[in-house]
């Protein structure tokens, strides 16, 4: 995506569904009671011109309804109750009314539910959840994860950003260099990968990190230095954890794209024998590459 991309101020970053464009009809009525003209014109008979023109009722009534479905959310399973919500994301909802936690809670279910098979669909129950409950971080957090599945990217930062901010946490960081990437920035997620908290995350979010940064450095160009960060990592371990295996998947394929074609071919080979999930396609990848060898 590009610079473009980025998400502008709206209504919906106001606090209110009203957002800044009730506060503009507020402050024009305030100055049309004290006799003078409003900030929309006013005629020599002191009448205020600031009410809505009819042309613009109708894109302001498609906005609301717009505005309307996303804090409808899409229809939620009966089904779900809220009651399946993990009991520490339970508890930071508990500071709302009850039917408004409960409802949260099920688009946050729904969207648990679906953010895999789909993401589109997850992200607007968040967006729904998010509508209700903007200032708890766990439904920011549910929305930036949301939107990175869904692929928006520059959504996903934002709201990743208001989570670290209200809660401090530092895990996001790796989803937040990769949504830099994505919206073809690649410095910008080196500078996050050089963050000192990076040192102080769990391997598998470390080895996360590093992959994200060894892929900016892809998108400069720059093969050598993708390499060497890699190198750095454990892709030795003798773990057979998920982060390992995508570390070495990494590694073998920054080789292929260096042209290192037998060093990759070893390295699909080193992570098929740990994938016994088969999270990744290293076998297929390296059964085709052998095949053009003995082409």
């Amino acid at each position: 995506m590009a610079e473009s991309g980025r998400p502008q101020r709206s209504s919906r970053g106001s606090g209110g569904r009203g957002g800044p464009q009730a506060g503009k009809s507020q402050v024009g009525r305030s100055q049309a009671g004290r006799g003078g003209a409003s900030r929309g014109g006013g005629s020599a008979n002191g009448r205020s011109y600031s009410r809505t023109r009819r042309e613009d009722r109708p894109r302001q009534a498609a906005d609301r309804s717009a505005e309307q479905a996303r804090y409808d959310g899409p229809p939620l399973d009966e089904s779900i109750t809220g009651k399946e919500l993990d009991r520490s994301v339970a508890q930071q909802l508990r500071g709302l009314p009850e039917k408004l936690a409960a409802r949260v809670a099920r688009h946050l279910v729904a969207a648990g539910a679906l953010i895999e098979e789909d993401p589109k669909t997850a992200y607007q129950h968040t967006l729904a959840a998010r509508a209700r409950a903007a200032r708890i971080a766990v439904v920011r957090e549910a929305c930036g994860e949301a939107a990175y599945a869904a692929g928006e990217y520059a959504d996903a930062l934002s709201e990743l950003r208001a989570a670290k901010r209200m809660n401090g946490s530092q895990e996001y960081l790796p989803v937040m260099a990769d949504c830099e990437r994505a919206l073809g920035r690649p410095d910008r997620a080196l500078t996050l990968a050089r963050n000192p908290a990076v040192a102080n995350l769990s391997p598998a979010l470390k080895a996360e990190m590093t992959i994200v940064e060894a892929g900016a450095r892809r998108d400069l160009g720059e093969f050598d230095a993708a390499l060497r960060t890699l190198e750095n990592a454990p892709l030795r371990s003798r773990s057979r954890e998920e982060w390992v295996v995508r570390l070495r998947y990494a590694y073998a394929d920054t080789l292929l794209a260096a042209g290192r074609t037998e060093d990759a071919i070893e390295w699909f080979h080193r992570t098929v024998g740990v994938d016994g999930d088969e999270i990744t396609d290293a076998a297929e990848r390296v059964a085709e590459l052998e095949r053009r060898s003995d082409a």
